[in-house]
């Protein structure tokens, strides 16, 4: 009898502390989550947009041609947000804490629009949408716009532009640009600075090669 009595105690302490394992259970996890969200706000986000120097007027007369700037295409890599960085020849990946202001593919749309409106060259220059009326549709893509550490720390940018004909339908122009600039530092901010250097040289010799077509072309 004094075994069986035993064996009931101590099958009523076990049901009491159950809840209180499963009290602990909680608040480890609590304290886990409160220590993760500590490490967290710790690192705060940074966020980079390029500084591009304003596109001199040009003094001659602008070409009879209106010019619409398409939506710039890419990889899904490079319609986010996130800095890209690379290992080697074919492996990518992405900063967690380090991010653009705005995709790469708006903003170099927008450079574009800025660029070709600013230089006075063309009658009309508009971003695509339902209201754009233009000769010709400047395209754009974005192959490459990253940072690099073999053979050496730098800033790759590969960009094609291409021009459609809209009364053709057809591409009558294309050239591509691909460039690796050196980084003058070891800093994340150092690569945005060196990136904001080669994409102003990329589309600066490639909106002067689509300038020189158009002038070397008689109007219609």
């Amino acid at each position: 009898m004094l075994r069986r009595e035993t064996e009931d105690e101590r099958e009523i302490q076990g049901k009491a502390m159950r809840p209180m394992r499963w009290m602990w259970q909680v608040a480890a996890v609590g304290l886990i989550s409160v220590m993760a969200a500590a490490c967290t706000a710790t690192r705060p986000t940074k966020y980079y947009a390029l500084d591009t120097p304003a596109t001199p007027t040009s003094t001659q007369a602008p070409l009879p041609v209106g010019l619409v700037v398409g939506h710039v295409t890419a990889s899904q890599l490079y319609r986010g947000s996130r800095l890209v960085y690379g290992w080697g020849p074919v492996e990518l990946g992405t900063y967690e804490y380090h991010r653009w202001a705005e995709p790469p593919v708006d903003f170099l749309q927008t450079m574009l629009v800025n660029d070709l409106r600013a230089s006075g060259r063309y009658r009309s220059v508009t971003p695509v949408g339902s209201f754009a009326r233009g000769d010709y549709i400047v395209l754009g893509h974005l192959d490459a716009l990253d940072e690099i550490d073999k053979p050496a720390l730098a800033a790759r940018f590969t960009f094609q532009l291409s021009l459609l004909e809209r009364a053709t339908g057809s591409i009558v122009w294309s050239s591509s640009y691909n460039h690796d600039e050196p980084v003058q530092g070891k800093q994340v901010s150092d690569v945005v600075a060196a990136l904001g250097r080669n994409v102003e040289a990329g589309l600066g010799q490639l909106t002067a090669g689509l300038y020189q077509y158009l002038a070397n072309r008689p109007p219609q």
